[in-house]
């Protein structure tokens, strides 16, 4: 039992996402057992809860839980069947904070690793433009990283997974159309990107030219937010990461305010146009780069 404790301590220490599952409640013989897991590569099972199906069952739903981060109490039984409610299995899980890697390093980009930050993320911001891309211009994000997208991706998206988040903020289809390509590619649980409805439609063009499925670009949030009429790049963040938590929430059965996506009409609400994008090339929620630069110079 000791052991077990001292593999978990030790996946703590080393920030290796990890989960504990002890019976809580069923038969006297079962009860106290316990399994350890450790992500990998490779992934780990350490002991046992005295059932090999229960076993079986249990590290099935464990790791579930964390990948989602969460903890719960879930109900078998007496060999893991479903339906029974003869053993209660307390599961813990020990996560790392939620990733959140936000390509662009824009206007919108300071305010969004804010308000990521409060919620808990680990926010890295990545770009190519190392003018731009400094610590001194991001100071509350955990890591600034001058790179291209798809490289940077190429190196960290085995990392990323249903808790984590990509956001790309700009809207120059050499740098938004690889970020975006690379991040179909990962696990990440929330793929979003900025701009006008028009130029949503233009990127999703270019990536079907580049060789997306249709079906795969059903992942990317676009326009990026919820519908709550966001116009500051503050206002824009909360819509960002409202966005996030409504669809995890909405993942779990749970309603949740319209996306920005799936709705018609202006962006900005009492807009005079249908969208100041459309009129301007650059409006305020495609999150242009500073000082009219053009990325990818």
């Amino acid at each position: 039992m000791i052991a077990l404790f001292d593999t978990l301590a030790a996946a703590l220490v080393a920030e290796v996402p990890a989960a504990l599952a002890e019976i809580v409640e069923g038969p006297e013989e079962l009860l106290g057992g316990k399994l350890v897991l450790l992500a990998g590569p490779p992934e780990e099972v350490h002991g046992s809860l005295g059932d090999a199906d229960l076993d079986r069952v249990v590290t099935r739903d464990t790791w579930g839980e964390l990948a989602a981060g969460l903890t719960v109490t879930r109900h078998y039984g007496r060999h893991g069947e479903a339906r029974g409610r003869e053993v209660s299995v307390f599961i813990e899980s020990f996560a790392p904070p939620p990733r959140m890697v936000i390509f662009g390093a824009v206007d919108f980009t300071a305010a969004l690793a804010k308000v990521a930050k409060i919620l808990g993320y680990r926010v890295t911001v990545c770009d190519a433009r190392p003018v731009f891309a400094t610590p001194a211009r991001f100071p509350m994000a955990d890591e600034v990283v001058v790179d291209w997208p798809d490289r940077h991706l190429e190196r960290v998206g085995a990392e990323l997974g249903p808790r984590d988040a990509v956001c790309v903020l700009t809207h120059d289809p050499k740098f938004d159309v690889p970020a975006i390509q690379a991040a179909l590619r990962t696990r990440v649980g929330y793929l979003g990107a900025m701009g006008s409805r028009r130029t949503h439609a233009d990127r999703t063009r270019r990536l079907l030219e580049a060789g997306a499925e249709p079906g795969e670009l059903d992942r990317v949030m676009g326009p990026i937010g919820l519908d709550i009429g966001a116009r500051t790049p503050e206002e824009t963040a909360v819509s960002i990461c409202a966005e996030i938590i409504a669809l995890r929430v909405e993942s779990l059965g749970a309603p949740s305010v319209p996306s920005l996506r799936d709705r018609s009409g202006p962006i900005h609400r009492g807009s005079p146009v249908a969208d100041p994008a459309d009129r301007t090339g650059a409006g305020p929620h495609d999150g242009g780069a500073p000082g009219g630069t053009d990325l990818g110079t």
